[in-house]
């Protein structure tokens, strides 16, 4: 039997992906978690084979939340089910210790067979992930500048950051919500392989990011 352990902040997409994986007899869902702390701490508990992991949750998203279960619970078969379809996105799962890489939507015989050949030790993409992950790999990285391994989004995010701005004030200028700003500087914290925002900014400007100053954005 395969222990599977669904983290996502949608509880109606939890729910109906709950119901895909009753449907086969040699899966068993042991927990259903509302973002990657809660993924975690379940895993510890329960032991699951295959966890699958949203990447963009509240408090805690799903990439650092693969990167602490590599650690803590290694055994633990990280399937990623997101909506993002670029290779920086891929990369960065895989880098933080996914075994898979789906895009939801995916029928439920995909995710089902996903799900066993992850639990079995074997790596999968989906169709839609896998063409811009091969484009990644051959693209020559002297085109994109500093921190290639970050998307543009994330890239603008880091400037910002590097010039002192924080979070709220990203999101004003960017039109975005605080979430958004909030898991872009987490995928940009996992990419660059550091722990806090001053290691981050540190490096951005020793890349040369972030020298040209902008009006900061009006907060209320």
């Amino acid at each position: 039997m395969i222990r599977v352990l669904i983290a996502d902040d949608h509880p109606v997409f939890r729910r109906g992906l709950a119901g895909v994986l009753a449907e086969a007899e040699d899966i068993q869902v042991v927990g259903e978690a509302a973002d990657g702390a809660e993924a975690v701490r379940m895993a510890e508990q329960h032991r699951p084979d295959v966890a699958l992991m949203d990447l963009h949750m509240e408090t805690v998203g799903g990439i650092e939340a693969t990167a602490e279960l590599r650690e803590k619970a290694p055994q633990v078969a990280v399937l990623a089910l997101t909506m993002a379809t670029d290779a920086e996105s891929v990369h960065a799962a895989l880098r933080a210790g996914a075994r898979g890489y789906l895009v939801k939507g995916a029928a439920g015989e995909r995710i089902l067979a996903a799900v066993r050949s992850v639990a079995a030790g074997d790596t999968v993409f989906g169709a839609d992930v896998a063409g811009g992950l091969v484009q990644r790999l051959v693209e020559p990285h002297g085109r994109r500048g500093p921190f290639p391994q970050l998307t543009e989004r994330e890239r603008e995010v880091l400037a910002m950051m590097a010039r002192g701005w924080d979070n709220t004030e990203i999101a004003r200028h960017l039109f975005l919500s605080e979430k958004t700003v909030r898991n872009n500087v987490s995928n940009i914290f996992t990419k660059l392989s550091v722990g806090e925002r001053a290691r981050a900014v540190a490096m951005a400007r020793d890349a040369g990011l972030g020298q040209q100053e902008g009006p900061r954005p009006a907060r209320g």
